[in-house]
């Protein structure tokens, strides 16, 4: 599976912090911001997840819903929401089979040593299910405002 600009986003089903195994059919209808992060609570990503929460009622009223995916389990994305109170789900990809289908999972260096992990991405979804942007590599300052206008300008 791979990710192309307008044709359907690659679909998964994966543990949310709500309780349910949530799907991208769910969300049919709405517009997605699919965002994958490395790991809950490290100042990056927690940057990120807070800047989504500031601006979440902006996204709401585009028709457009968050949706955050990490390696971690559950149990630690329940405490990420609620040590930052986040109003969006997280979705638990342990096995990171959909960060392997939207391309984000690879081979990173950080002080010398290899390891596979999240590069920081954003996926914007159109109401039908297609993709409609991708954002590679995301620097944390500015993202959100970013994935805002793209709704705001391409999905109304």
């Amino acid at each position: 599976m791979t990710t192309e600009i307008g044709k359907a986003a690659p679909s998964f089903t994966l543990p949310a912090t709500n309780g349910d195994i949530v799907s991208l059919q769910d969300f049919k209808g709405k517009n997605i911001v699919l965002y994958f992060y490395p790991k809950d609570n490290t100042p990056g990503c927690t940057t990120e997840a807070c800047s989504f929460r500031d601006n979440h009622e902006k996204f709401t009223d585009l028709n457009a819903i968050i949706i955050g995916v990490s390696p971690d389990p559950i149990e630690s994305h329940e405490k990420f929401i609620n040590k930052f109170d986040l109003p969006f789900l997280l979705l638990a990809d342990v096995e990171h089979t959909v960060a392997e289908d939207y391309e984000c999972w690879k081979l990173k260096k950080n002080f010398g040593k290899e390891y596979y992990g999240i590069e920081r991405s954003t996926f914007i979804i159109d109401k039908e299910g297609n993709l409609q942007k991708e954002f590679r590599k995301v620097k944390v300052d500015g993202h959100t405002e970013e994935a805002l206008a793209f709704i705001r300008d391409n999905l109304q």
